[in-house]
């Protein structure tokens, strides 16, 4: 499986726009938001697709190879402050076809725990997909949200119908954990991780402050704190492939409006986003933004109200964060705007490993 693959320099040196994993029998693996791996070459796809239902209401926590794979990039019409000759589109799409000398790409993704989902699911194949905001146990899963051949784990809270996350893997984890071990921080089914045999697996539904950021301080003094920890002890082991909908947007390209936003919105307070500068202290990066550090408009969300989707006026919430020893073996990163059926998109990862 993954022990026995070895990484490509070569594979690098392609950039295309997914995130990857690892191979079994020269067939392809999909974990997480979307993973593509193959055998030699070892390629995981990741896609991360955020809000697990399109009901249309304002929810309780208020977000805010050697054949390159053929990509889509949108072009920014926002104004910057770079010059006019600096790219600032990056990709929308990934080919679900594209091939590497070793086999077929498949993929990895964060996904609607809808019809919708499962139909992206069924129809990317991901070796894992990962999914956020399931308000939904396992054991009252409907039979039409159930897929052969996958593994599936949830984690879900106290709470019935609010929170929870998912993981639908082709391949069996060697162990797969709910939350970090904390009861207060682990009642809200926010965390789940699965083990591989050359990396772990992260799918998080990081706690949003709320309105008013009634609960800013359990989420940047409480869980912010608690996850850093939890991460380092992870990559103390194995590295680390961390994804979901993680409820900041980093930096000021990360959202239409940071001017009126800073300090008043929850997932744009300078402690909330603080918080994800000190993770990526500790040793992981942003696996976006080391591809694309100048990309505008690169939305992963849309609120409901307001006609904000047809007016892009958006937010990048959704991440695949990697522990540093990764980043060679990074190759692209796609945010998948076009695909509908959430005010979350699915975000795609694609690494050799």
């Amino acid at each position: 499986m993954l022990s026995n693959l070895r990484a490509s320099q070569a594979a690098h040196s392609f950039h295309t726009d997914m995130s990857t994993l690892y191979h079994l029998k020269s067939q392809l693996l999909s974990l997480v938001t979307h993973f593509r791996i193959s055998a030699k070459f070892n390629i995981i796809k990741a896609v991360t697709d955020v809000e697990a239902t399109t009901k249309k209401t304002t929810e309780a926590e208020d977000e805010p190879t050697t054949k390159k794979p053929k990509i889509e990039k949108k072009s920014s019409t926002a104004s910057t402050d770079l010059p006019d000759d600096v790219d600032t589109s990056f990709p929308t799409q990934i080919n679900p076809d594209a091939k590497t000398k070793d086999g077929n790409l498949q993929e990895l993704c964060r996904g609607m725990l809808t019809k919708d989902g499962i139909d992206y699911l069924q129809k990317y194949k991901p070796d894992i997909f990962c999914i956020q905001e399931t308000k939904c146990s396992q054991e009252k899963l409907p039979a039409s949200l159930k897929v052969p051949d996958y593994h599936s784990y949830f984690s879900s809270g106290d709470t019935e119908g609010y929170a929870g996350t998912a993981l639908y893997s082709k391949e069996k984890p060697i162990n797969v954990t709910y939350g970090m071990g904390i009861k207060k921080l682990d009642d809200e089914g926010r965390l789940i991780t699965a083990e591989y045999d050359t990396f772990y697996l992260v799918g998080a539904y990081v706690p949003n402050s709320g309105k008013g950021l009634v609960r800013l301080k359990y989420r940047t003094k409480e869980w912010d704190v608690a996850f850093r920890d939890y991460m380092k002890g992870l990559d103390a082991k194995k590295p680390v492939i961390y994804c979901g909908d993680l409820n900041v947007a980093h930096q000021e390209t990360d959202l239409k409006n940071p001017k009126t936003n800073r300090n008043k919105t929850p997932g744009f307070h300078d402690d909330e986003r603080q918080g994800f500068t000190d993770l990526l202290a500790e040793g992981f990066f942003d696996s976006f933004r080391e591809l694309y550090p100048n990309a505008r408009e690169c939305w992963s969300f849309w609120t409901y109200m307001m006609n904000a989707r047809a007016k892009n006026v958006g937010w990048r919430l959704d991440y695949f964060v990697l522990s540093d020893r990764l980043k060679k073996d990074l190759c692209e990163h796609a945010i998948q705007q076009d695909v509908m059926g959430s005010d979350h998109c699915p975000i795609v990862l694609q690494m050799a490993l």
